[in-house]
């Protein structure tokens, strides 16, 4: 059973992400690639963002994503003109798709960390998702500020919502295309 909230009866939120940086310098180290790799195995959506920025309001957003096999990313776009995307594969690999407004995928790649293949830039309004293929997978994203939840991103209505009970069987139809 779903975790409730203390307002009686609805479902928890699902944490999205760990606190904000603090401090002068970031460094990435062996402690909170554990940490975060740790806290990804243990969210209910398999995945969790570390924000670098020290607000969500700084001009460059920086992330971390740590990430597990089954997550489910919806296929999503950034629309505000300045919402180009950078993603670098920092450990793991995923399945990088690229899709058409009306939802069939023109592009499809493996990016994999530590390989030449091991980053993408996206521009606005580029219909994407991926899928995670190793454990412990960690993207670091890269996004101009400031941070807006009601405008950073509109999710392809032709896909499922997350915990729709449709999800494996989309990814499944990606994982075919690739077959091909």
């Amino acid at each position: 059973m779903a975790d409730r909230d203390k307002a009686g009866g609805r479902p928890a939120p699902k944490k999205l992400a760990l606190e904000n940086f603090s401090g002068d310098v970031f460094v990435l180290d062996d402690d909170l690639l554990a940490r975060g790799s740790q806290a990804a195995a243990e969210s209910p959506r398999l995945r969790i963002i570390y924000p670098v920025q020290r607000t969500q309001g700084d001009l460059v957003q920086r992330l971390l994503n740590f990430m597990q096999p089954g997550t489910y990313v919806m296929p999503h776009m950034h629309p505000m003109p300045h919402a180009t995307e950078s993603i670098i594969l920092y450990r793991g690999a995923i399945q990088f798709y690229i899709f058409n407004d009306t939802g069939a995928v023109t592009h499809s790649f493996r990016l994999e960390a530590g390989r030449p293949n091991c980053m993408v830039d996206i521009s606005p309004r580029v219909w994407h998702s991926f899928e995670v293929l190793e454990k412990d997978t960690v993207l670091i994203e890269f996004k101009k500020g400031p941070y807006d939840a009601q405008t950073d991103k509109v999710f392809a209505e032709w896909a499922p919502e997350e915990d729709s009970g449709e999800t494996e069987a989309f990814l499944n139809r990606l994982r075919l295309r690739n077959t091909h």
